[in-house]
């Protein structure tokens, strides 16, 4: 099978974002296929391609899939116009690439919903097959985040309606994202659950060591959160704890920041203003050493804010990390994650907007070690047994051979 795989953002291990994409077309390799990826430019991509100027792209070989990224710029400190626009050019000249090469079966996956657009140029006007991986559900999302523009909700609301009808099959990476698919798709339409996964030698407990990162010593007790500093995060509720641990006297526990965002440099400003000691912010790193670190913190950290969308409709990368890492969580909002923390006693799962309680969950796993450790021991397992990259990955091939057959 020859697979024509759109991901505007794709990244590589080299690269410091997710890395679904490289490692389930590395596993397509490995079951006999070719992979062609098409992606955009970001500066967490780990991507370095010759240029083509003839074809105003860069191509190369990444560890036998062929990549072409094309060089439209973007970040996810670009305003919303900006983003879009990006957005948009990249779905303008997939569509050109899906009539001009050559393959079997077209994937997709978002964000942004116009990730469908190429999809719906190969299935439309080749009549080829096509599967749509949904990450998150638009314009259920960007609404609950305060978008309230009608004309870009109607177009949102309009790809996905028409990606969930004309796709061949539909792949969600949370309980609400096949929820969502399902309410809007055909009775007949095959809808699968792969949720994002662990990468189990990257992320692994015995790759521990001391922290070598400023501002931490041997006797702290570190609490990371490492990933996107955006809007959607929510990391004033972090600072809201920082404040308590503050006022308890308590100079062990630190709130480490690792990543990038929109917001990142609004929080580090606020902390340094507030004189929140406590809270350490660091620049995103790749994947390969975020592993070590990682590992070396004491608990993981899932925050995001108070949004009932948020709840079973998103599959964040920094949980499966994690827990592959053999860290505790402390998670601060509802739903189906929270949940599995809780029956796994896989970590603490407190209230939104309760700065108190998640104090005392941090606490309560710095005062005690077997605790901690008891937690950690049974994050890993439940990474192990439920969410390890090579089994998700063979689902996920197992969907495409069949639409492909």
């Amino acid at each position: 099978m020859r697979l024509l795989y759109f991901h505007q953002h794709f990244a590589t291990p080299q690269g410091s974002t997710g890395t679904r994409s490289y490692e389930f077309a590395r596993a397509l390799l490995a079951r006999g296929h070719e992979v062609t990826v098409v992606c955009g430019a970001h500066r967490q991509s780990g991507l370095e391609l010759p240029y083509d100027a003839a074809h105003d792209w860069h191509r190369g070989s990444v560890d036998g899939m062929d990549v072409i990224s094309l060089p439209l710029s973007y970040s996810n400190q670009d305003s919303l116009w900006r983003r879009g626009g990006s957005f948009l050019r990249f779905a303008a000249r997939s569509i050109g690439l899906t009539l001009r090469l050559d393959y079997d079966l077209v994937f997709a996956t978002s964000t942004p919903i116009t990730a469908v657009i190429p999809g719906l140029a190969a299935k439309w006007l080749r009549g080829k097959p096509f599967v749509f991986e949904v990450r998150d559900l638009w314009p259920e999302l960007p609404r609950a985040l305060g978008l309230r523009n009608p004309f870009i909700l109607g177009g949102m609301s309009l790809l996905e309606f028409l990606g969930y009808r004309s796709a061949d099959a539909c792949i969600g990476l949370s309980p609400g994202i096949v929820d969502g698919i399902r309410r809007r798709s055909a009775s007949t339409q095959k809808i699968v659950m792969i949720p994002n996964g662990c990468d189990l030698e990257i992320f692994h407990p015995r790759r521990r060591r001391s922290l070598a990162l400023p501002g931490i010593s041997p006797e702290d007790f570190v609490a990371g959160f490492t990933g996107a500093h955006g809007p959607a995060n929510g990391l004033d509720a972090l600072l809201a704890v920082a404040r308590e641990l503050r006022r308890r006297g308590d100079q062990r526990v630190k709130i480490a920041f690792i990543g990038d965002g929109k917001e990142k440099a609004r929080i580090a400003a606020q902390a340094q203003a507030e004189g929140l000691t406590n809270c350490l912010f660091f620049a995103p790193v790749a994947k390969e050493e975020l592993g070590g670190i990682t590992a070396s913190l004491d608990c993981g950290l899932m925050v995001l804010r108070d949004l009932p969308a948020f709840y079973r409709g998103t599959s964040p990368n920094k949980f499966f990390d994690y827990i592959a890492a053999g860290l505790p969580v402390v998670n601060n909002y509802p739903g189906w994650l929270a949940e599995m923390i809780t029956t796994e006693n896989a970590g603490i799962a407190v209230p939104p907007a309760d700065p108190v309680a998640f104090a005392d969950a941090l606490q309560r796993l710095a005062a005690n070690p077997d605790l901690k450790a008891s937690m950690g021991a049974n994050a890993r397992v439940l990474a192990e047994s439920r969410f390890a990259r090579p089994k998700l990955a063979a689902e996920f091939i197992d969907v495409l051979e069949a639409v492909a057959a």
